[in-house]
Order: C-alpha cells, then structure tokens, then sequence
C-alpha cells in the first residue's frame, strides 16, 4: 500500500496529467476533419462514388500515421508522468511545449494529405519529419528537467532506470534527424522512417515503467 507521503506527491502533477489528457484527446479528434464526403451532386453512381473515395488515399495514410503517432505519444507521457511524481516551472514548461507541439501535428498532416500526391511531396514531407524532430526534442527536455532534481521522480527509482528512460529517447533523435535529412532526396523512404520509429516507440515504451 502506497504510503501517505507518495500519495501526496502524485497529487502533484495529477492536474497537470489531467490537463494533457485533454489536449491530446483533442489533437487525435481534429484529424478526423481531414477526412471528408467526396461532393458528387445529386446523381450518386456507386462507381463514381467508390473512385472518388479512392483518390482520397493520401487523406487516408495521413490520418492514420498522425493518429497513431499522437497515440503513442500519449502512451509515452503517460509512462513518463508515472515516473514523475513532483512539477516545479521547468516540468511545466517542458509539458506546455510538448502540447503545444501536439497541436501543431494537424497542420503538417493537413499538408501531407493535400500535397502528398503532388510536386510539393518532399516539401511536405520534410515538413512532417521536421516536426518530430522537434517533438522527441520537447521528451528529451522534459526528462532531462526531471533528472536533473531527482526529488521529482518516484522514491524509489534506480538510476539504471533513469538512464533507461533517457537512452530510450535518445537514441531516437539522430534517426529523426537523418530521416529529416532524408526527406529532402528520398522523402518516401524518409516517412517510412518515421513510421518505423514509432512502432518502436510503442514496443519499446515499456521500459519507462523499468522498476516500477
């Protein structure tokens, strides 16, 4: 049974979690508005309709990779926040620019499913890329913050924990970097590393809970 001490500090950030809860769960929704009823006027022929539908494919690819990706960087806060038991300024602050960064995965997914098909793909794309560079920049800082006053992390967690959590993030930023960097030659192959990035991020976002 959890002392009365650790049940105070999770109080702590409880509203800052709850906070973020919400903001993802909007970021995830707005997506959904890209995905839009072809107009056909009133003669519907089923044909016409299932081609048109078909055209929006770039659409389709779009929401599914930016929901997923807004999802798995929900789960990956919500591990860290298991974690961090204690906010000051820093974790505050930190929290707000990864929202805000959130937010912001709308947009570049907009162009990615207007402009995917087109001449301005590797423009897009490199857009794309470029916002997850900065989104697993925005994790690393907030971890970084926590670390550096150990009093805001759970009592109790190991150091080999702690280096865990951070190697986990770190390593993936050289990736995203040279799949930014990718973009503007091979921008197909440069999303593919994007994508392949955050299934192991899902797979490997249990080692934040190490020692738990």
């Amino acid at each position: 049974m959890k002392d009365k001490e650790e049940l105070m500090v999770e109080k702590e950030t409880a509203r800052i979690e709850a906070f973020s809860d919400g903001v993802f769960a909007i970021a995830m929704t707005l997506l959904v508005l890209e995905l839009r009823v072809p107009e056909l006027g009133e003669a519907v022929v089923p044909s016409v309709l299932a081609a048109k539908l078909m055209a929006q494919w770039p659409v389709y690819i779009a929401f599914v990779i930016s929901f997923f990706s807004i999802f798995i960087m929900w789960v990956n806060h919500h591990k860290l926040f298991k974690q961090i038991y204690r906010r000051n300024t820093g974790i505050m602050f930190a929290n707000g620019l990864i929202l805000f960064l959130v937010c912001c995965v709308s947009y570049p997914s907009s162009l990615l499913a207007g402009f995917y098909d087109t001449d301005s793909q590797q423009l897009v794309i490199s857009i794309y890329t470029g916002m997850f560079v900065l989104v697993n920049l925005s994790y690393n800082l907030l971890w970084f913050l926590a670390c550096r006053d150990r009093k805001l992390l759970r009592p109790g967690l190991t150091e080999a924990a702690i280096l865990g959590i951070r190697n986990n993030y770190l390593y993936g930023l050289p990736t995203y970097i040279a799949a930014f960097i990718l973009s503007f030659y091979f921008p197909v192959s440069a999303l593919l590393i994007c994508v392949l990035l955050w299934i192991y991020w899902a797979i490997s976002s249990k080692k934040v809970l190490i020692n738990r």
